[in-house]
């Protein structure tokens, strides 16, 4: 806090403090004491569960334990038989306090196999008049990655040992850094800097050079990124180029509020988290000679030259995806279908959380390790309950006259003019978008949406497929 406080007074260069990120277990081999409860077991069974489910310590009552409790004991030995042809379990261990996000609860563990390989296990909880009950299983990396992902807004955690458990959660999630981890549970400074740390380490380690993120170059920022690592950096050019589509430029600080606005917001898993480093300093040898004068030139006002090394007034860091455009020209059939229906998702629950996106270019959207799809460019971000649904299709056909919308002020958007500003460029894709998600074409559906928030209901955001549930 008193690092935070001094930066803001004097604005010095940022540099991280000094913690350390060895592994918890190797500093303190009896940490398990505090972090988790272990279950020394063989057999998943419904008494096992009631345990598990008991570990929390809730003092509202669960409405059916003893069913639930079964019911999670088929679902997780279903989903083992299912992924391994043969295995041992050695023992589960069951972190020590509840994660809570939103309407939901969460018991974290994992399950130790005998050959020390662990297997996620997250209980989904909700509660209603007649109490707690267990709505899904989550066993699979991908699941747990989707639920601790950085699109969605941070756990509030009943375990103060934040170190040990972030390194718990990356145990069971390796696939998503550890810095990563430690912003999921609400430490945003030490994830700040474990992602400094990490972004430097990949660099060092495999002499990679930062050069132009693959894809369209962009109109507001510039993204860059090492075919190594796991992130994308982006700074702000000092004016947009010449695509730029939106009026008037309102300038670097704006944008950048866009990018903080949406870091603090809840992301309903569906806009990419990022992290604003101000005054870093970087290795000028880290970037290529291309890239190296397009940040002096066209970034000028945010990047210097300082001897060896280039000064960054600003510098937005993200987990990297694959553009959607890149994705599609490159992905099976099934895998773009795939992205279509979850681009359609990402859309409607950018809204549940009142963000609307203008420029619906597919541009904007990224595909992440698992398939998921993501908002990542907020540049033309606006609140959704501002925004003016109108449509021309009660227009007569054939006539010239301008549509009344047309003199309205502020940001107007057509539902039927979507597909052509995602610029889908495959056929059948743009069919199915229009057969599984029809209703973003529709007038109706937005301002039932807006009339929502509107008075204080929160839309519902899909947190996990249906699939996972076992109620």
């Amino acid at each position: 806090y008193i690092h935070s406080v001094r930066r803001s007074l004097f604005l010095g260069e940022w540099s991280p403090v000094a913690y350390s990120f060895d592994t918890p277990s190797k500093a303190n081999t009896n940490f398990s004491n505090f972090l988790f409860e272990t279950f020394q077991t063989e057999l998943i069974t419904t008494d096992l569960l009631i345990d598990i489910l008991r570990v929390p310590g809730f003092n509202v009552q669960y409405r059916e334990l003893k069913v639930d409790a079964m019911l999670a004991a088929q679902r997780v030995k279903a989903d083992l038989d299912d992924r391994f042809s043969t295995y041992k379990i050695q023992k589960i261990e069951v972190i020590k306090g509840e994660f809570y996000r939103n309407r939901g609860a969460y018991i974290v563990g994992r399950i130790v196999l005998d050959n020390q390989s662990m297997v996620p296990l997250v209980i989904a909880l909700l509660n209603d008049e007649k109490g707690i009950y267990v709505d899904a299983i989550l066993t699979s990396e991908s699941a747990t990655f989707n639920i601790f992902s950085t699109t969605r807004a941070n756990f509030h955690v009943n375990n103060e040992y934040y170190h040990e458990l972030s390194e718990f959660l990356h145990s069971i999630i390796p696939k998503r850094s550890l810095g990563l981890a430690y912003s999921t549970i609400g430490f945003n400074h030490f994830g700040k800097v474990a992602v400094m740390e990490e972004l430097k380490e990949e660099l060092l380690s495999t002499d990679g050079k930062l050069d132009f993120a693959i894809g369209f170059k962009g109109t507001v920022a510039i993204g860059f990124q090492s075919p190594q690592s796991g992130y994308n950096l982006k700074v702000i050019r000092n004016t947009p180029t010449e695509q730029y589509k939106w009026g008037v430029f309102e300038g670097v600080p704006s944008v950048l509020e866009k990018y903080g606005r949406v870091h603090v917001i809840n992301r309903t898993g569906s806009m990419l988290d990022n992290i604003i480093f101000y005054r870093v300093k970087l290795e000028r040898a880290w970037f290529t000679n291309a890239l190296l004068q397009e940040l002096l030139n066209d970034a000028s006002e945010c990047v210097t030259l300082q001897g060896e090394s280039l000064f960054f007034r600003h510098l937005i860091v993200q987990s990297k995806l694959i553009p959607l455009p890149v994705y599609l020209e490159n992905s099976s059939q099934a895998e773009s279908e795939a992205a279509i229906i979850n681009l359609g998702h990402c859309i409607k629950n950018n809204m549940a959380a009142n963000i609307f996106n203008k420029d619906l270019d597919a541009r904007n959207y990224g595909v992440g390790v698992f398939g998921g799809v993501y908002l990542f460019d907020y540049d033309a971000l606006e609140q959704f309950t501002e925004v003016k649904i109108r449509t021309n299709q009660n227009q007569f056909e054939g006539e010239e006259d301008i549509p009344e919308w047309f003199f309205e002020d502020g940001v107007i958007f057509l539902p039927e003019e979507i597909e052509s500003g995602l610029r889908i460029p495959n056929r059948s894709l743009r069919q199915l978008f229009r057969e599984v998600h029809g209703d973003l074409l529709q007038v109706d559906y937005y301002e039932r949406i807006q009339d929502e928030l509107g008075v204080g209901k929160v839309p519902s955001a899909r947190v996990y497929p249906e699939r996972y549930q076992i109620n």
